[in-house]
């Protein structure tokens, strides 16, 4: 993947992940069990993260270093 696409979709993800927490529509939604609701806000704006820093800091997880 060039640079600039994992730019794009690091930019993407980190869209994706900010429309889904401040959404109406969620997985375990806040109006009904309050503070508990936001954890799945949480888990998605978590695993965003992880997503961005694994597309931006050019590490391949299945990669091995040589000793």
């Amino acid at each position: 993947m060039t640079p600039k696409r994992k730019v794009l979709a690091a930019v993407l993800v980190g869209i994706g992940a900010l429309v889904y927490g401040l959404s109406p529509i969620d997985i375990i939604p806040e109006l009904f069990t309050g503070p508990i609701g936001l954890i799945d806000d949480g888990a998605v704006w978590v695993g965003a993260a992880l997503g961005i820093w694994k597309l931006l800091s050019g590490r391949n997880p299945k990669q091995t270093t040589a000793e």
